[in-house]
This record gives structure tokens, sequence and C-alpha cells, in this order.
């Protein structure tokens, strides 16, 4: 196996250079548009051209993250930063959504396209199916084990990327809604509010049933075979990316995990740190009682008497340092600098490991209770331990090298570059002094001024030793160098594919994952019939449907895709061509060529050049993200060469996890479905535990049945699926929906809003 990457983040410059110069072999940055950490400092155009330079120059690559997804007007846009990362020479672009990559493959054909781990990647089915796409790097969902990872990576000549330190996500990222449909901030848009790190009553107790702690695989990455093994941290401060990037590498260089540099890393950001699911499923990855930095655990609360705390340190302490408190009842740990510190009832500066120390605390400090943990949550030490050098300004500038050809002829001079070339028509003299005729052309040629164009060979074409003036030679220059650099600076956006047939009027769909809610429906009143199937689904029921309006859908997570084989075997042979698919896996285990295939809205659309590649890649149908909003819905429905399908009614998953909150353990877990009640800040929420996956609703449905009235999709579509219901319940629900009716209490997202 060749050497593995150390990929760090960089959310600015700084930690961009804090990572290489502490060993990262790649550094990972977004631009001000198009990142999933939009409230990051990100990177202006200058900037990343002198990061990439330095970066080049020292053997290291630079990757920019494009990974969200685009609305419509967005795409023009998209140029722009795609002819930035062409002319800053990013070595890749990690994105999520489909159009950037028909973009990409059409008309950046150089660039490397990994896949973000925004498109949830858990099984080696859907990298195979990526890889067909043209990916040369998969960024892997969080929640694998290590069998899984290994599986995935023993792809050949595919290159792999896991996460190895850093903050996690309740939900496999890219099926997030929460933040987008309760708050209007996308996760998918780079703009989540982190709803996973507040607290929720549930059971009479409130707690962060959904705020993980923070994975650290430390000595583990050693039995990662991936390609990339990846920081996470672009809106961490470089002195973070600096402490955790030289810590990794110093485990990769073979020098062990060094204790010192671990506490180092607690002292600037730490929540709890876990495995997630490297060694196998783990319920202990949540952290239901406190949010946010936490620090290095330095002992426990012995004594609180008169405004001062005593315990024993276990680490070198000091004034000045910061110092949390778990305290009970608080959301987050209690801190405080240290301003008055004693030993043996003497000031001092600074107290050593095993002193019992006092420390004066602050006024309304919380209760304190004996045992509480206390924790070194900055340390000045620490802060000045992490010096770093950067290159001096604007010492490093990517180049061009470019070769020019000038002929100089009595009556004309022409310069060629390539395709290029200018000419200016003249009458001119023989020169009095040749030499200095060639030292001109030379002197104004190289004048490149703020291109990034680098001489390599100029080829000077005088046979009849002609004078020419600076003044023309100069106007030559400009305007031979302009037609280059205007070239290089404007991408062109592919033409989407047009549908070719008239629109008919709308129908309409219903989707279910229980054939029984049908039974008081006239099906006549639908186009088709979607049906949500599992490993366990009794299909005997589809056999008194008509075959022709029936679609098998298939779930966006499937952690083994070998235990849907048998159920797809049968429904092929069966005769069901009509097939939906929520995630990629699926399009690389069904005979795709052979099927009429529909992307669900877990596969994002929300521009044309999204909806052209679905088509390329064999669908005739498409699903409009339930995250977008009514202008954006309407100008691709009017262009999509697809048919579309609009949810008007579903119960959405806010959040899709394997992070499990029931309380009993693993080994005793009676599995089977559970529901959980809960609630935030008066808004109330169920979340179901079925096959060891939670799944978070909102207590109403999303429901735009009267707001989407005048809209003209191919098809208004309605979703029964995961919470529980009565066929006489659905059917109540449909009557309203078919007369673009909503029901009474239900939620919007972001439908009728200007942008999200």
């Amino acid at each position: 196996m060749n050497k593995q990457e150390l990929l760090a983040p960089a959310g600015d410059v700084e930690a961009g250079y804090a990572a290489l110069y502490y060993g990262a072999d790649a550094v990972y940055l977004g631009l001000s548009k198009f990142s999933a950490r939009a409230t990051a400092t990100n990177f202006d155009e200058p900037t990343l051209d002198e990061f990439t330079a330095y970066a080049h120059s020292i053997k290291r690559k630079v990757y920019v993250a494009l990974n969200t997804v685009l609305q419509e007007s967005e795409l023009p846009e998209l140029i722009k930063s795609l002819d930035i990362c062409t002319r800053c020479k990013v070595d890749g672009l990690i994105i999520q959504d489909l159009g950037v990559a028909r973009v990409m493959q059409k008309s950046y054909p150089w660039f490397e396209m990994h896949a973000s781990t925004q498109m949830a990647v858990h099984n080696k089915e859907g990298a195979l199916f990526l890889q067909k796409m043209g990916f040369k790097r998969v960024v892997l969902a969080r929640e694998l084990t290590a069998a899984e990872i290994k599986e995935i990576a023993a792809i050949p000549n595919l290159e792999t990327e896991a996460f190895i330190h850093g903050a996690l996500c309740y939900s496999y990222s890219g099926l997030c809604q929460f933040s987008a449909l309760e708050y209007g901030r996308s996760a998918n848009r780079g703009k989540c509010l982190y709803p996973c790190r507040a607290t929720f009553k549930c059971n009479g107790k409130e707690s962060h049933l959904f705020s993980m702690k923070d994975m650290a695989l430390q000595q583990d990455v050693l039995n990662l075979p991936v390609t990339s093994l990846k920081i996470e941290g672009r809106k961490k401060s470089a002195l973070y990316v600096a402490a955790v990037t030289d810590y990794y590498r110093q485990i990769l260089d073979g020098k062990g995990a060094d204790e010192k540099r671990e506490e180092r890393i607690k002292q600037i950001f730490s929540r709890p740190w876990c495995k997630f699911h490297f060694k196998g499923k783990d319920k202990n990855v949540i952290d239901r009682n406190f949010v946010g930095h936490r620090g290095l655990e330095i002992g426990k609360v012995e004594r609180v008497s008169h405004g001062w705390l005593t315990f024993q340190t276990n680490h070198k302490t000091a004034r000045y340092d910061g110092l949390q408190i778990d305290a009970a009842g608080d959301e987050k740990p209690f801190g405080f600098s240290v301003q008055k510190l004693s030993v043996n009832k003497k000031n001092c500066f600074e107290a050593q490991a095993g002193d019992v120390v006092s420390v004066e605390l602050p006024h309304n400090y919380p209760t304190l209770n004996k045992g509480d943990k206390i924790y070194l949550a900055s340390a000045s030490e620490v802060k000045g331990a992490y010096h770093y050098e950067r290159p001096k300004p604007h010492a490093f500038r990517n180049t061009t090298e470019i070769d020019v050809a000038v002929t100089v002829n009595k009556n004309i001079i022409k310069a060629v570059c390539g395709v290029f070339e200018s000419e200016i028509n003249g009458d001119f003299s023989p020169a009095a002094n040749p030499q200095k005729s060639i030292e001109a052309i030379e002197k104004a040629f190289s004048k490149t001024g703020d291109t990034s164009f680098l001489m390599r060979n100029l080829q000077i074409n005088n046979p009849d030793n002609l004078f020419t003036p600076a003044s023309v030679l100069n106007e030559l220059r400009r305007d031979l160098y302009g037609k280059i650099q205007l070239e290089e600076q404007s991408g062109v956006l592919p033409p989407p594919l047009l549908r070719s047939e008239k629109k008919s009027a709308p129908q309409f769909k219903i989707k279910v994952d229980n054939l029984a809610y049908l039974q008081r429906l006239n099906l006549d009143e639908f186009a088709e019939i979607i049906y949500l199937i599992s490993p366990k689904s009794d299909i005997s029921g589809l056999l008194e449907l008509p075959k022709n309006k029936v679609r098998i859908a298939l779930p966006a997570v499937c952690r083994k895709p070998a235990l849907y084989s048998d159920i797809i075997e049968k429904l092929l042979a069966l005769g069901y061509k009509k097939w939906e698919v929520a995630n990629w896996w699926s399009l690389q285990i069904l005979p795709i060529e052979k099927l009429d295939i529909s992307f669900d809205s877990s596969i994002y659309m929300l521009n044309t050049q999204a909806i052209s590649q679905a088509a390329e890649i064999g669908a005739s149908q498409v699903t409009l993200s339930l995250e977008d909003i009514k202008s954006n819905v309407c100008n691709i429905i009017e262009k999509s060469k697809l048919k579309t399908n609009l949810v008007i009614y579903q119960d959405v998953p806010l959040f899709t996890s394997v992070g499990c909150i029931r309380d009993n353990d693993c080994k005793v877990c009676p599995r089977g479905e559970m529901w959980f009640d809960m609630q935030n800040k008066g808004q109330k929420f169920k979340a179901l535990s079925r096959d060891c996956q939670m799944m978070v609703f909102d207590e109403k449905p999303f429901c735009v049945a009267a707001e989407a009235k005048d809209l003209s999709p191919d098809y208004f579509r309605a979703d029964f699926c995961h919470r529980p219901y009565t066929p006489q319940k659905v059917a109540d629900i449909v009557n309203k929906l078919l007369e673009f009716n909503n029901i009474k209490d239900c939620i919007s997202g972001n439908f009728l809003k200007n942008n999200i």
C-alpha cells in the first residue's frame, strides 16, 4: 500500500499554513460560495492562489470543497468558482451535487472529482456506482465499521477517504433535514444551525439526546486501509489544526500516540472522545449531559468553601488557565479563568501534578458538588506551543508556462502562442543595431504583469533584422496575453438536456410502506403506487394491484445490500419494471438499463444540470428536494428534461442515524419498533427506533398541497411511510390532498420562503 495521505482542514489561510507546517500531506478548504462550512472564513482567489502555489512548492496537495447543493440561479456562480479553482491549480474538488459533477465532467475534465461525505456512501455498492460515474475518490460515511471500510477500500482503482478525528453529526451526512425544514437553514447548503446539540425532553427527562461526542481514532488509524485520513475542523482555529495534525503525523510516522500531544488537543478544543462505530456498534457515542468544549480532565471537586474550590490536580495548572466544571443541572460546563491559586495555603503562580490546590471562584458560581469533574479547558502554555512558519506575503504564485513565437516582416509583426495569435500592421525598417532589436522583443514579452504567465521559450523570427518600436511590441504583447487570459478565465456552462415531448396535466402518486393503507382508496385516481420495501416485506399483496401502476422503492440507507438480493430477484422475476432509488447503492445492484428508474428526494435535484446528469445516468423521473423553495421548484419544473415528482405530503425523516437513544444496553435490547415522544422549546417531535436505526420526525407532517396548486409537475406525490396510519386516516388525508387542501397542523418547510 502506498503512503497514506494525512488530510487536514483549513477554515482560513492561517489554519492551512499550520496544517502544512505540522505535516499534513494535503489540505481541504472552501471558497466564499458553495462550501458546506459557509460560516468559516474560507478563501478568496488571491489567498487560494498563493496558498496552493506554496503547497505545491513543498509537494503537498490542496482540495476545494464545493460540496453544497445548488439552486438553478446559482449555476453561473458555480462557473466562476470552478474558474478560480482552475487558475489556482487546485488538485481536486469535493462535491455533492450531481449538477456540479456534470459541469465538471463536460467543461472542467482535468479536475479530480471526490464524492463528499454528504453523498452518504455507506456501502461498497454505492462506492462502485460513483466510481462508474467518474469519481476518483469517495469520502466515506462516518458511521462505518472497520470491516465495512476495509471492504470499500479494497475496490481497485478507487481512492477512499475516511474521517479519523473531529466533530460528528447525529444524522448521516447529506440525509439531515432538521436544520433546513425546522429552521430554514440547510445543512446541504452549508448553513446548519446544529439542532442536534439542543436539549430535548423525553420520558420526563431533559437531555442532549443527539449531541455526539468527538471522533478520535488515535492509534487505530494504523488499521485504516484507506487512501486518505481526514481530520474534521474547517471551523476550528489554526492552533487546533496544528495540534491535531501534529498528533496524527507522529502516529503515522511510527512514533506512537503521544500523551502530551493528546492532552494539548483536549485543552484547545475537545468534546469527550469516542471511536464512533469503528470497532462495531457502540451506544456510548452521545454526550447527553453537557454540550460543547470540555477540556482535559484534571481532577474532581473535593471541597467548596467561602468562594474557594479545592481539589487535587493531576496536571500542571497555572494562573490565567481556564477551568471548566461539570455542574449538575447546567447545560454547559461552568467555566472561568484562574485568577488566584494557592498550594498549602501559599499563593503561587503554578501548581504541579499531584498538588492539592485551592482556586478562587468567580462571583455567582453555581452549586458545585463533591465529585464533579474538573477540566483544564485552556492553558497559556499550550497556546504558545504550536509556532508555525508561513511564507512571506506574495512570495508564491501559480504560473502557466507559455511558448511564444514572434515574426517580424516589413509590413506586419505577428505573435503566436498555441492557438492564439495577434498581429499589428506597420512599416518596419532595418535596425541600426540588430542585437538591440532582439533584446527589445525579449524585454517586451517577458513583462507578464498581472497575468500568471511564465515565459518558457521565446522564438524570434526577424530574417531582415527589422526595427520594432517598444510601443508596438507592448501593444502586441498585451493583445496576445489578453486573449490567452480571457480563455483561461472563462468556463462554459454545458447546456442542460431538454424535454422533447409535450407535458400533460399533472397526475397523483401515493407512496406507502404498508399495502393495507391502500384499502379505502380509489386507485384509479393514482398514476402510480410506490411501495417502499424492506427485506422482510410481504410482497404477496402486490399481486392484487395493477402491475403497470406499481413502482418498487428502495431506502436511502442500507448497510447490507445483500439482504435485499432475494426480494429484488423475486420482484424482477415477477416483471416489476418500475423502481425508485434513494441512494447510489440501489443503482449498482439493479439492472438499471432494463428498468424505469425514478430518483427519490434524497438524491437532491435543485438545478437542471443535476436533472440532466440523472437523465444521462438512466433515470426517467426525479423527485424534487423537500428543502427547496417554490420559486426554484417552479423554475426547474419548466426546464426539466425528466418527469418531475413534487412531494406535497410526507412525514419527513429529519434525522436518519445509527445513534441509538434507547436506555438499554445493546446486549439486552428487545429490538423491534419503539417510538419516543420528545419536545424542544415547545416543538414536539417523534423518534422511531427500528432495526438499529433511528429516525426523528416533526410531530406535524410536511404538507404543501395548497401552496403547490398552481405548479405543474408531472406528478404530485403523497407519502405514508415510517409513521403508523390506519387505512381510514390515509383515505381522509388523500381526499383533502386531491382537492389541494392542506391538512390541519402541518409544516411547510422552506416552500414559501425566498431562500434557504
